[in-house]
């Protein structure tokens, strides 16, 4: 069997028992049977067993199964999936892309949004954070002439807005942010780090909404008033994991959030416009009040300086 074959039966496998949450093995034959992957042809005992196997080395997805409750089979380690999980993100990224390839015939009429790989960037920040070596990288800034090199350990990396970052450990012990796109050169070097055994990333970017960071930033509460159609919006894909709606009208509804306000983060209130109002704190609302005041000018200014 080839390999794309087996990962599908992988992929498929994983979430049938997680919608599932408990499901028995002649559960999961049913459902197997009445796939095209299948043939008709059940799973024996053995080659689910594999699967399990397989699942558990690619994807670090552990399938426990539940002897005392009738052999059901379940994620015995469920927070590896969480929403912004390694795990699950290879998950659904290999769970769209076996859907997209079996619909070729539609290829003019499924629209993909471009992410640039970076792949041989991704590749040598992976080996460093795996061999806890140190980078040397070539970084020129927006708006910078010329680029600076700097000696970073590679901390961790995360995918924002279409964009690759390192989030990169300086030898004064600073933390910084490095893109991807502004790296002009990379190299490893002989020098070794090793990480704080009290780093965790989700933790680190846990009162952040992008990959934007200041220490001289503490969590605020925030609260947003979204207009028309921009609760919907809001509901469904939510700020930040702390976001909770206060109660809302026929014409608005408020929502509260703990969170830093990074620059990221007003450049997003900025974008929604006239649907999205900053009620607290004072200062972030002045800001946003101050940006949608510059912008006004330059289109203020533009017109008068066409006539």
């Amino acid at each position: 069997m080839k390999i794309p074959a087996l990962f599908k039966e992988y992929i498929w496998l994983v979430n049938v028992i997680r919608r599932a949450r408990r499901i028995s093995l002649t559960e999961i034959n049913e459902k197997w049977v009445a796939t095209d992957m299948s043939g008709g042809v059940p799973f024996a005992r053995t080659t689910f067993n594999r699967h399990k196997d397989a699942i558990q080395d690619i994807f670090g997805i552990f399938i426990d199964c539940d002897r005392k409750n009738g052999y059901k089979y379940f994620v015995g380690n469920e927070h590896v999936l969480r929403e912004e999980s390694v795990q699950n993100w290879m998950l659904t990224t290999l769970s769209v892309h076996n859907l997209i390839s079996e619909s070729l015939s539609l290829q003019d009429r499924i629209l993909l949004e471009h992410i640039p790989s970076n792949g041989d960037l991704l590749r040598i920040v992976i080996h460093a954070m795996k061999a806890n070596q140190m980078l040397s990288v070539h970084y020129r800034r927006y708006q910078s002439a010329e680029s600076k090199t700097y000696v970073v350990a590679p901390y961790c990396i995360k995918l924002f807005h279409r964009r690759w970052y390192i989030l990169a450990r300086y030898p004064n012990g600073n933390f910084g942010i490095l893109s991807f796109d502004r790296i002009e050169q990379m190299e490893l070097t002989e020098e070794k780090f090793e990480i704080d055994s009290t780093f965790d990333a989700s933790t680190f970017f846990s009162d952040s909404f992008g990959v934007m960071i200041s220490n001289d930033l503490a969590p605020e509460r925030i609260v947003l008033r979204a207009y028309g159609t921009e609760p919907c919006y809001l509901r469904d894909l939510p700020l930040h994991p702390s976001q909770k709606e206060l109660g809302s009208t026929a014409d608005y509804a408020d929502f509260e959030l703990y969170m830093k306000p990074t620059n990221d983060l007003k450049a997003h209130l900025l974008s929604r416009g006239q649907w999205l109002q900053v009620l607290s704190p004072p200062s972030l609302a002045d800001d946003i009040r101050r940006w949608h005041q510059e912008a006004i000018d330059r289109y203020d200014a533009a017109e008068n300086d066409g006539k």
